[in-house]
């Protein structure tokens, strides 16, 4: 595997929740990157927040930066989550003058990430879902996410446009939840330049077994465009690092990676609260660096392994990993 890295440049920043609105002062966007590119190992790319970090006024200065660095801007994240203004919905609120301004929002991000010469839209879709039983009219606010993507999509053919799930938060039920319900959102969209990022956190929380995502992805037609890694405890998006709780999930979810023949990023996704952020996001990537490691070195007897299934077989290869 010759995947390369990335992180998202907002997790060196301020992180919150409903209880402290800052537990870390938050610094400039070029600062960030500056910190980012002198002091994170092994990172080949960053990940921008669209407004956070690049905007119309901004993107000229930006790319100029990016250039001076040598790095890559590896996706665009347009922030479709926290404006007020889209509480009830992004492109699925029920207010047409809404939907109107979150679809030219999205022409805005992809006019940047052109710019930028990126070549991926990461979309999540955070705030198109719901709360409450018997106030949503699930089918209607399907369809509008179906046709925004669709005509966003279609406007931009050379860029792809990855739909990042997560089964919940902030709303109670995301549209975009899981795997398969997302390769049915991609497919109904008709364009073939929209696909799938997996976050290992949201897959966790969905109660997916990561690697067997993958897999869905590729039979689905290479739907896997992008990938985020954290970890958590399984019911909640804690944005932990990588290895913190899973292990053997994390050889299996390589090994498939590798086995489907994906080339995409491998993007740290991390939202360390308390932590050093350079610190913990280094470990994630020190982490995943090791598992393909293990993966490239036992490719041929994890193979065997698969095909053997034998549990006990399994567990002593997993026991002689740690001798």
């Amino acid at each position: 595997m010759n995947n390369k890295y990335s992180i998202i440049l907002g997790n060196l920043g301020n992180t919150c929740d409903r209880f402290c609105k800052s537990y870390k002062d938050n610094i400039p966007s070029e600062e960030m990157l500056d910190v980012a590119v002198k002091r994170m190992p092994f990172i080949d790319g960053i990940e921008l927040v669209g407004t956070w970090d690049i905007r119309a006024d901004n993107v000229k200065d930006m790319k100029q930066r990016f250039s001076d660095y040598g790095i890559t801007c590896a996706s665009i994240i347009p922030d479709t989550f926290s404006d007020k203004i889209y509480g009830k919905g992004f492109i699925t609120n029920t207010e047409i003058k809404i939907r109107k301004k979150a679809i030219d929002y999205l022409h805005e991000m992809c006019d940047i990430a052109l710019e930028m010469e990126c070549e991926i839209i990461n979309l999540w879709m955070a705030q198109d879902g719901y709360d409450y039983f018997l106030a949503t009219d699930y089918n209607q606010e399907r369809e509008w996410l179906k046709e925004g993507i669709a005509t966003v999509a279609t406007a931009y053919p050379t860029l792809r446009f990855a739909l990042e799930y997560k089964p919940k938060e902030p709303r109670n039920f995301s549209y975009h939840a899981r795997m398969a319900d997302t390769i049915l959102a991609a497919k109904e969209t008709g364009c073939t330049n929209v696909g799938i990022t997996i976050d290992t956190g949201h897959s966790f929380v969905g109660g997916e077994n990561v690697a067997e995502s993958v897999v869905l992805a590729k039979r689905a037609g290479d739907l896997l465009y992008h990938m985020h890694f954290n970890d958590n405890h399984g019911y909640w998006d804690d944005d932990m690092i990588v290895s913190s709780v899973h292990l053997t999930c994390y050889v299996d979810l390589l090994f498939w990676l590798k086995k489907t023949g994906y080339k995409g990023w491998f993007s740290m996704d991390q939202y360390p609260y308390r932590e050093d952020a350079i610190g913990a996001i280094s470990e994630s990537i020190y982490w995943i660096k090791k598992y393909v490691q293990i993966v490239n070195e036992y490719y041929d007897e994890i193979n065997q392994l698969v095909h053997l299934n034998n549990a006990v077989e399994t567990s002593k290869f997993l026991r002689k990993l740690f001798n």
